[in-house]
């Protein structure tokens, strides 16, 4: 009964709101994220975007009334998001997805006054500039010029950033880097795996070494699991040369393969 409803819902959606082939089409053409994907996945990506554009507020601030963002930059933004899913099913999609409810897109990287305890239960005040931020019920927000730099293979993504966050707090009201996990995969396996990479991080840091990923990946487990998020759909070649358990792991909990799709670097 309920796959029939499903099914239902679905062709009325389809039938009131046809998908736009040639939009979705010049959204792929402006992201490599987006173009890189094989036929069979831009066409389940697509149409999957096309029901989040519709279900969920993507709200502009007043300051962006002229800024060009038309369909084909709105449908990229919710391919961008729905990426994470692509490999999970429509009903686990919406799930997933179910605290989110707007995408705000700020003018720029806005200011927030931090709390933070440290190991020695010192309490630190600081501001910080922020590209995006998000909460359990709350809006994913996020700065216009960080967003128009997201969509490459450069590991910076702060869309997938922030929603990462979201499939964390699929659990919980925080983000502490243990999101809802399948049937299939063990918790003791998910700890084990990112504790490896936490204390190598950490580890690095106390050397005055670079880390082998972005360094905000350190400073709190749940950034820990965005940070790798970002790197596992927009640079995977980066995250499994560093720490290979890890995106095996993460390839079996999104059920997809980026490294598959990374393009293959031209040579003169």
């Amino acid at each position: 009964m309920l796959e029939r409803w499903r099914s239902w819902r679905a062709a009325r959606f389809n039938a009131r709101h046809p998908f736009p082939e040639d939009t979705w089409r010049e959204a792929r053409a402006r992201l490599p994220l987006l173009a890189a994907l094989s036929d069979e996945d831009a066409e389940r990506l697509g149409r999957r975007a096309w029901g989040f554009v519709h279900d969920k507020r993507l709200s502009l601030h007043p300051a962006l009334a002229d800024t060009a963002f038309d369909e084909p930059a709105r449908l990229a933004l919710a391919g961008q998001a729905c990426l994470l899913t692509l490999g999970w099913s429509q009903a686990e999609h919406q799930e997933a997805f179910a605290n989110v409810h707007e995408i705000l897109i700020l003018p720029d990287a806005f200011p927030r006054h931090v709390e933070e305890m440290d190991e020695a239960g010192v309490m630190h005040e600081y501001a910080d500039q922020r590209a995006g931020e998000t909460s359990f019920q709350g809006p994913v927000v996020v700065a216009y010029p960080e967003l128009m730099a997201s969509g490459d293979f450069s590991g910076f993504n702060v869309l997938i950033h922030e929603l990462a966050h979201k499939l964390d707090m699929g659990n919980s009201r925080d983000a502490d880097g243990f999101p809802p996990l399948p049937r299939d995969m063990a918790a003791s396996e998910w700890h084990r795996v990112f504790t490896a990479v936490w204390d190598d991080l950490q580890a690095h840091l106390a050397r005055g070494e670079d880390t082998p990923i972005d360094d905000y990946a350190a400073s709190h487990p749940g950034e820990c699991f965005a940070v790798c998020c970002e790197h596992f759909f927009s640079a995977p070649d980066l995250l499994d040369k560093a720490y290979p358990a890890l995106y095996s792991l993460l390839s079996r909990y999104f059920q997809q393969d980026p490294l598959a799709r990374l393009p293959t670097p031209s040579h003169p």
